[in-house]
């Protein structure tokens, strides 16, 4: 009997290990992520886990509830003095007994994630939803019986000439005691949404000056990403960002929804761990921005049709399946209880944006937003890279849409040294193509490794993996150096002239970085991992292509990157690995987190939640599962740059070694495995 599968997630690592191996113990053996300071003895918590249960076909695997060892006496001490979260044990004391998949939750973590989606800058004009309003209030008389509420209500109209007002329970139960404690005058929370009353979210004694915040979040596949924003102002006091604690269930889209279908639950499941996970992201703002959690008002979602369902707790199967039939597709406002958000204020409003269809959601309606190629004369293809890529073509005449499964290998998952964005990662990398030697950057440290002063500078991080924009660049300088061929095949050392290329199996590997004279990771990239990007980067291009064949061009005016990778990626490095159209590299720009912005403005502006609603109506939808092109620009695209497309622009600018490592070639045994220093 085969001994068992442990599968990490969010870094996907996984191998297998004897009955009793102590969780703590894998994590180590694996390179994961898995913090602990008091040497095994459940002490210091550090080692927290969240196992999985149930059949997961991402992993191969089904895992069943005696995966693991039974809660012990250390973890009910622990629980007992410090309070364990549900669902968690302590990796130092709980062991494998069978297959089982193991979340490392960002508190658990040592490298802390890097938020690569930060607030954009740029200006918004503001005018929020909800609003403060100071009134005072006629006293009770006994010769006019009515209540406090309805005089309030007088008072409103009588001043600020609102009315048609409605209040929940939660205010009225505080709405005496301040009206008495201001001596009749209060200041009110009034929430406007886009049609029928407006609403009053709390009431103060006396004046009081705010100020409110509001949370603006991109639920995405594999980040959550927030910003919380002074509603009064308009700025950004702290923006915040962890994992998506739903990739236990499967890092794509179809594995969740594969997910739900094999077990029963499994929807509920994941809705309460993203709305945990939202509830936890709420705290750490409001202790970043030093503010009262109790003071944030609203808060505006912006995400993917399953990430859509799954947050409101609707099944997502639906969208599994051809119609891709969403539950509604319209803007969506709720009280922020009916998510169990509870760690703001009791009171505190929901505004989701609108779907665009089933596969293009509101995280594509937020980017639509942001950027607005409905406006721009130039026609301008928007791309937002993330597991789920959403892709707009327009120009004032037209504007289609559609989404692409790139899959997580942009985000460093499915890659052998792969790991999310985190000081230690390498993000930048250069390959001198004569000497055939790389260059990199770590994240945390400005220095290039070549730097004298690099290994003190990293000291503290060290060098720990490669993160998505490291790989993407590095897939793209192998292609320039000679070390790849067009069909994505990495040659030998003979072949390549440089024993950096070693013998990996039956292909190669490049190696980056040997750090094992220090006890450190070896870093290379390996046929694998030119193989994920190589899917990730033909779902994106072919996505992009059916939409130029849907608007009838071959190319495009105006290429605008978004999300983490649109600000962190070269132009020219996407280009090379053919994941965008060939265009003059002054022509393609990068917008941040668009989506994020997106939801800024919507968060920001009331006005601009009534104009999405109908830019998204006038949005062309292109389905890319029922379009026939769309597989054979896939396979066109696997090709690096392309196997058809020519990319004039791009050759001028360059060099594209003429190579191929196919066996018939000869060397395809490769040549000698050696280790090397950086």
């Amino acid at each position: 009997m085969s001994d068992p599968l442990v599968i990490f997630t969010p870094s996907g690592k996984r191998g297998t290990f004897p009955v009793g191996t102590p969780i703590l113990t894998a994590a180590r053996q694996l390179g994961v992520d898995l913090d602990s300071v008091c040497g095994g003895r459940g002490i210091c918590s550090k080692c927290q886990i969240t196992p999985s249960f149930g059949d997961f076909p991402k992993h191969g695997v089904t895992v069943h509830q005696d995966a693991l060892s039974e809660w012990n006496s250390v973890e009910q001490r622990y629980d007992d003095k410090r309070g364990l979260i549900e669902g968690r044990r302590l990796g130092c004391q709980a062991t494998v007994q069978g297959d089982i998949v193991i979340d490392v939750p960002a508190t658990s973590q040592v490298h802390k994630q890097v938020v690569r989606k930060e607030a954009s800058t740029r200006p918004i004009i503001l005018d929020p939803a909800t609003r403060l309003y100071l009134v005072s209030v006629d006293e009770p008389d006994m010769h006019e019986p009515t209540g406090d509420l309805e005089r309030l209500k007088r008072a409103l109209e009588n001043k600020w000439n609102i009315n048609d007002v409605e209040s929940d329970l939660k205010v009225l139960h505080q709405l005496q005691k301040s009206l008495r404690k201001g001596e009749w005058t209060v200041t009110v929370a009034l929430h406007r949404p886009d049609h029928g009353p407006q609403r009053v979210i709390d009431v103060w004694p006396g004046f009081f000056e705010g100020p409110l915040y509001g949370l603006a979040i991109d639920l995405g596949s594999t980040t959550i990403a927030a910003h919380l924003c002074d509603l009064t102002t308009g700025d950004v006091l702290t923006s915040a960002g962890l994992m998506n604690p739903q990739i236990r269930f499967g890092e794509d889209l179809m594995s969740r929804v594969s997910y739900v279908m094999m077990n029963p639950g499994g929807d509920v499941e994941m809705t309460n761990a993203v709305r945990a996970a939202i509830n936890e992201l709420t705290e750490t703002l409001a202790t970043q921005g030093d503010i009262d959690p109790k003071h944030i008002v609203e808060t505006v979602f912006v995400c993917n049709p399953v990430m859509h369902h799954l947050l409101l707790g609707i099944d997502p199967v639906e969208l599994g399946q051809a119609p891709f039939a969403l539950a509604t597709s319209e803007v969506l406002e709720l009280p922020a209880s009916d998510l169990d958000l509870t760690a703001m204020h009791q009171s505190a409003r929901v505004f989701i944006l609108p779907c665009i269809a089933g596969h293009v959601g509101a995280d594509a309606a937020a980017v639509a937003l942001s950027e607005a190629p409905d406006q721009s004369d130039e026609l301008t293809l928007v791309v937002d890279v993330g597991t789920n890529a959403e892709i707009l073509l327009g120009n004032k005449e037209k504007v289609l849409a559609c989404s692409s499964p790139t899959g997580p290998a942009f985000e460093g998952a499915q890659i052998s040294s792969g790991q999310r964005a985190a000081p230690g990662a390498i993000e930048r990398i250069e390959i001198n193509p004569v000497t055939k030697e790389p260059r990199f950057r770590v994240i945390g440290s400005d220095l290039w490794s070549d730097d004298p002063d690099f290994t003190s500078e990293t000291a503290s991080t060290g060098i720990t993996g490669i993160c998505g924009s490291g790989i993407i660049e590095a897939v793209a300088e192998m292609r320039m150096a000679g070390l790849l061929d067009p069909s994505g095949l990495i040659g030998s050392a003979e072949q390549t002239g440089t024993d950096r290329c070693i013998v990996d199996g039956r292909t190669h590997s490049y190696v980056l970085y040997d750090g094992s004279a220090h006890d450190g990771p070896v870093i290379t990239v390996t046929q694998g991992d030119i193989r994920a990007i190589q899917l990730a980067k033909s779902a994106l291009y072919a996505g992009a292509r059916l939409l130029m064949d849907q608007m009838g061009v071959e190319t495009v005016d105006r290429i605008t990157l978004a999300g983490a990778f649109g600000a962190h990626i070269s132009p020219k490095h996407a280009m090379v690995l053919g994941m965008i159209p060939d265009a003059a590299l002054d022509k393609v720009t990068s917008a941040g987190n668009a989506a994020g912005h997106g939801a800024r403005i919507a968060l920001c502006n009331r006005q601009s939640r009534i104009d999405i609603s109908k830019t998204v109506r006038a949005i062309e939808k292109v389905e890319t599962a029922i379009e026939p092109k769309f597989q054979e620009h896939f396979v066109n695209a696997n090709a690096i740059p392309h196997k058809t497309d020519p990319f004039p622009t791009l050759r001028s600018i360059a060099d594209l070694p003429d190579v191929s490592f196919n066996q018939g070639s000869g060397g395809g045994s490769g040549g000698r495995r050696r280790r090397r220093s950086a």
